[in-house]
């Protein structure tokens, strides 16, 4: 038996638990919970996840865009709808493992519960970035709606950006729970808002192509998780799909499991053996 830093509180973890080596089904009992949690608040969860890109449609893609015009050849607010989609994949999945697994983490204790069950520690980490994948995509899907409302899906191939923003969810949701792990309080998330995720956002080609930035901005936007996203959303959106989106994939895919892995060992630290 041990103690979670933030808490006092007693957590059990098995001893002769290997990295992922517990690793089982019972995550999606764990993700099923958060749904059941999500049920009783869901409006203003999707307003909140929805409202900020929305703004950001109307106000850059509507009045922006007028002044812009074109950009590779399409209308502005068409170049920018597609990066929306998987910005609010990924600031959905991030709110809800950074603020809400810390809670579950320390505050409400709901890790201690689940640990006392037969789930391992794998599972429970397993079953939060699940739902943070869940939230990326029902993030997406919304605003897929929307823009199809609007009259900005052009192509078939855009239903296929929800696979996409599930993805970047798990992701997210993998990276938000390594910074969960080292938080000592809910003010720390800023540092990670504002040094991490808002280059991502800005940065990653949402508002402008990438290649309009200097040599070095862009190798540092091609490390960037979000630029893959984006990349391959646009190419789904115009329609112009080739080969190269699955060298996005496979960064995208390689960086989710290796976030997985060190977010396991993040919070198995975080409990004291």
């Amino acid at each position: 038996m041990s103690e979670p830093a933030s808490t006092g509180r007693p957590m059990l973890i098995r001893k002769g638990e290997r990295l992922l080596g517990n690793l089982s089904l019972r995550a999606f009992t764990v993700w099923y919970r958060d749904i059941k949690v999500w049920t009783k608040f869901y409006k203003a969860s999707i307003l909140g996840n929805l409202g900020e890109p929305l703004l950001y449609l109307l106000a850059m893609g509507w009045g922006l865009g007028r002044m812009v015009g074109t950009v590779n050849g399409i209308p502005y607010i068409e170049f920018l709808a597609p990066g929306l989609i998987c910005s609010a994949a990924m600031y959905a999945a991030t709110f809800e493992c950074t603020f809400g697994s810390f809670t579950r983490m320390t505050r409400q204790s709901t890790f201690d519960a689940i640990l006392a069950t037969p789930v391992s520690l794998e599972d429970i980490v397993a079953g939060e970035i699940l739902w943070g994948g869940t939230k990326g995509f029902l993030s997406g899907t919304a605003m897929l709606l929307v823009m199809s409302l609007f009259g900005l899906v052009n192509s078939f191939w855009a239903v296929l950006a929800l696979g996409l923003a599930f993805l970047i969810g798990l992701l997210f949701a993998s990276l938000s729970m390594i910074v969960t792990a080292r938080a000592p309080s809910y003010d720390f998330f800023s540092y990670y808002f504002t040094l991490v995720i808002a280059p991502m956002f800005l940065f990653s080609g949402i508002f402008f192509p990438v290649t309009n930035l200097p040599g070095w901005a862009q190798t540092f936007s091609w490390f960037l998780p979000l630029t893959h996203g984006v990349d391959i959303s646009r190419a789904l959106f115009t329609g112009n799909v080739d080969w190269s989106i699955f060298a996005d994939l496979l960064w995208l895919t390689v960086f989710s499991v290796l976030f997985f892995t060190v977010a396991v060992r993040e919070i198995r630290k975080r409990i004291i053996l």
